[in-house]
């Protein structure tokens, strides 16, 4: 799975200007533990289902979040972690072991209100995940490659929270 979402979008930074304290009241809606299902929307294993499970969580020192948990497709589990931090003005971070490994960098990103985008990159493969909160207890994840000058959608995801009592601390 992690070959598929392999990807960048260039570009995708945060402006001088940005909300630091939005940024951080929509990573700390991101703590918690999240579950759902997920599928392979193009490619080679197109229709493949799956289920996976995180904990997000914020860390201390430094405004970013991380994402730590596995997916199950059948009898087969892969770990899943992703990890962004505030880099200047922009974003970056690993998913899995980056790009160095067998998983991707995140090399740029922007928060808004209720999402963030960010770039990914792995060699010569470009794309982009857009992680966006639909209500305090729903998040969807798209990722997507660069084919030609278009973002093509690989996998989706809908995940639910699992611990909602936790969502009315954070306002």
């Amino acid at each position: 799975m992690s070959v598929l979402i392999s990807g960048t979008i260039a570009g995708a930074t945060v402006p001088a200007h940005a909300d630091q304290a939005r940024d951080a009241r929509f990573f700390q809606k991101i703590e918690g533990q999240w579950r759902g299902p997920g599928e392979i929307v193009a490619g080679k294993y197109r229709g493949t289902k799956f289920i996976c499970q995180f904990d997000g969580s914020v860390p201390d020192s430094r405004l970013g979040m991380s994402l730590d948990g596995d997916c199950r497709v059948g009898l087969f589990t892969q770990k899943m972690t992703a990890t962004v931090q505030r880099d200047g003005r922009t974003y970056s971070g690993t998913f899995l072991d980056g790009a160095g490994g067998e998983g991707l960098d995140v090399t740029a990103g922007n928060v808004s209100r209720d999402r963030v985008a960010l770039t990914l990159n792995r060699k010569q493969l470009d794309g982009a995940m857009l992680a966006r909160l639909a209500d305090d207890n729903t998040l969807n994840v798209t990722v997507s490659v660069r084919v030609g000058g278009e973002l093509v959608p690989v996998i989706g995801m809908s995940l639910d929270r699992l611990d909602p009592v936790q969502v009315g601390s954070v306002r």
